[in-house]
Protein backbone atom coordinates (compact mmCIF):
# COMPACT_ATOMS: atom_id res chain seq x y z
CA UNK A 1 0.00 0.00 0.00
CA UNK A 2 1.32 3.40 -1.00
CA UNK A 3 2.20 5.58 2.02
CA UNK A 4 0.04 8.52 0.86
CA UNK A 5 -2.91 6.14 0.43
CA UNK A 6 -2.48 4.92 4.01
CA UNK A 7 -2.25 8.53 5.24
CA UNK A 8 -5.49 9.37 3.40
CA UNK A 9 -7.16 6.47 5.21
CA UNK A 10 -5.78 7.74 8.56
CA UNK A 11 -6.90 11.33 7.92
CA UNK A 12 -10.29 10.06 6.76
CA UNK A 13 -10.84 8.15 9.99
CA UNK A 14 -9.50 11.03 12.09
CA UNK A 15 -11.80 13.56 10.42
CA UNK A 16 -14.69 11.10 10.76
CA UNK A 17 -13.83 10.90 14.49
CA UNK A 18 -13.76 14.72 14.76
CA UNK A 19 -17.21 14.76 13.17
CA UNK A 20 -18.49 12.30 15.76
CA UNK A 21 -17.09 14.39 18.63
CA UNK A 22 -18.59 17.53 17.08
CA UNK A 23 -21.96 15.77 17.06
CA UNK A 24 -21.76 15.29 20.82
CA UNK A 25 -21.13 19.02 21.27
CA UNK A 26 -23.52 20.53 18.73
CA UNK A 27 -26.08 21.67 21.33
CA UNK A 28 -23.36 23.61 23.17
CA UNK A 29 -22.60 25.90 20.20
CA UNK A 30 -23.98 29.43 19.82
CA UNK A 31 -25.67 28.15 16.65
CA UNK A 32 -26.64 24.49 17.18
CA UNK A 33 -27.87 24.19 13.58
CA UNK A 34 -24.42 25.11 12.34
CA UNK A 35 -23.06 22.66 14.92
CA UNK A 36 -25.08 19.94 13.20
CA UNK A 37 -23.61 21.10 9.88
CA UNK A 38 -20.08 20.89 11.37
CA UNK A 39 -20.83 17.37 12.62
CA UNK A 40 -21.97 16.35 9.14
CA UNK A 41 -18.98 18.03 7.48
CA UNK A 42 -16.62 15.97 9.63
CA UNK A 43 -18.48 12.75 8.87
CA UNK A 44 -18.84 13.43 5.13
CA UNK A 45 -15.34 14.78 4.58
CA UNK A 46 -13.86 11.87 6.53
CA UNK A 47 -15.83 9.44 4.39
CA UNK A 48 -14.69 11.31 1.27
CA UNK A 49 -11.03 10.92 2.31
CA UNK A 50 -11.55 7.20 2.90
CA UNK A 51 -13.09 6.85 -0.57
CA UNK A 52 -10.32 8.90 -2.16
CA UNK A 53 -7.76 6.77 -0.34
CA UNK A 54 -9.31 3.67 -1.89
CA UNK A 55 -8.92 5.19 -5.38
CA UNK A 56 -5.59 6.94 -4.76
CA UNK A 57 -3.39 4.38 -6.52
CA UNK A 58 -5.47 4.91 -9.67
CA UNK A 59 -4.83 8.68 -9.75
CA UNK A 60 -2.18 9.13 -12.47
CA UNK A 61 -0.46 12.49 -12.00
CA UNK A 62 3.11 13.73 -11.96
CA UNK A 63 4.70 13.54 -8.51
CA UNK A 64 4.37 17.31 -8.08
CA UNK A 65 0.70 17.37 -9.15
CA UNK A 66 -0.13 14.42 -6.93
CA UNK A 67 1.46 16.15 -3.91
CA UNK A 68 -0.54 19.30 -4.71
CA UNK A 69 -3.76 17.28 -5.02
CA UNK A 70 -3.04 15.46 -1.76
CA UNK A 71 -2.27 18.61 0.23
CA UNK A 72 -5.13 20.56 -1.31
CA UNK A 73 -7.69 17.88 -0.53
CA UNK A 74 -6.43 17.59 3.06
CA UNK A 75 -6.59 21.35 3.51
CA UNK A 76 -10.08 21.53 2.00
CA UNK A 77 -11.57 18.72 4.06
CA UNK A 78 -10.11 19.78 7.41
CA UNK A 79 -10.76 23.48 6.76
CA UNK A 80 -14.36 22.72 5.81
CA UNK A 81 -14.93 21.07 9.18
CA UNK A 82 -12.93 23.77 11.03
CA UNK A 83 -14.64 26.82 9.52
CA UNK A 84 -18.08 25.26 9.87
CA UNK A 85 -17.26 24.56 13.53
CA UNK A 86 -16.01 28.13 14.00
CA UNK A 87 -19.24 29.41 12.43
CA UNK A 88 -21.16 27.35 15.00
CA UNK A 89 -19.00 28.59 17.88
CA UNK A 90 -19.15 32.26 16.80
CA UNK A 91 -22.76 32.12 15.63
CA UNK A 92 -21.85 33.66 12.28
CA UNK A 93 -24.13 33.71 9.25
CA UNK A 94 -21.33 34.15 6.68
CA UNK A 95 -22.14 32.29 3.45
CA UNK A 96 -24.70 30.20 5.35
CA UNK A 97 -28.13 31.72 4.73
CA UNK A 98 -30.08 28.66 5.91
CA UNK A 99 -28.09 27.48 8.93
CA UNK A 100 -27.10 31.04 9.91
CA UNK A 101 -30.63 32.48 9.97
CA UNK A 102 -31.15 34.63 13.05
CA UNK A 103 -27.47 34.59 13.96
CA UNK A 104 -24.58 36.94 13.40
CA UNK A 105 -21.07 37.23 14.73
CA UNK A 106 -18.71 40.13 15.18
CA UNK A 107 -17.40 41.62 11.93
CA UNK A 108 -13.97 39.96 12.31
CA UNK A 109 -15.66 36.59 12.94
CA UNK A 110 -17.88 36.97 9.88
CA UNK A 111 -14.82 37.94 7.79
CA UNK A 112 -12.75 35.02 9.07
CA UNK A 113 -15.48 32.49 8.34
CA UNK A 114 -16.19 34.03 4.92
CA UNK A 115 -12.52 33.89 3.87
CA UNK A 116 -12.30 30.37 5.30
CA UNK A 117 -15.32 29.11 3.36
CA UNK A 118 -14.05 30.74 0.16
CA UNK A 119 -10.65 29.08 0.61
CA UNK A 120 -12.40 25.73 1.13
CA UNK A 121 -14.40 26.18 -2.07
CA UNK A 122 -11.31 27.05 -4.12
CA UNK A 123 -9.19 24.25 -2.69
CA UNK A 124 -11.86 21.57 -3.13
CA UNK A 125 -12.57 22.59 -6.73
CA UNK A 126 -8.83 22.55 -7.48
CA UNK A 127 -8.42 19.15 -5.82
CA UNK A 128 -11.42 17.74 -7.71
CA UNK A 129 -10.03 18.98 -11.04
CA UNK A 130 -6.61 17.44 -10.32
CA UNK A 131 -8.05 14.10 -9.21
CA UNK A 132 -10.41 14.01 -12.21
CA UNK A 133 -7.46 14.75 -14.49
CA UNK A 134 -5.50 11.94 -12.87
CA UNK A 135 -8.40 9.51 -13.29
CA UNK A 136 -9.09 10.27 -16.96
CA UNK A 137 -9.02 7.37 -19.38
CA UNK A 138 -5.77 8.33 -21.14
CA UNK A 139 -3.79 9.19 -18.01
CA UNK A 140 -0.40 7.50 -18.07
CA UNK A 141 1.38 6.30 -14.97
CA UNK A 142 4.04 8.83 -13.91
CA UNK A 143 7.56 7.91 -14.94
Amino acid sequence: MEDSQRRLFWHGMFLFFLGLITGFLEEKFVNPRMGLAAHLEGIMNGTFLLALGAAWTQVRLSTRSKVIAYRTVLYGTYANWLFTTLAAVFGTAALSPITGTGHGGKPWQEALVTVGFLSVALSMVAAAVLVLWGLRRGAAAPA
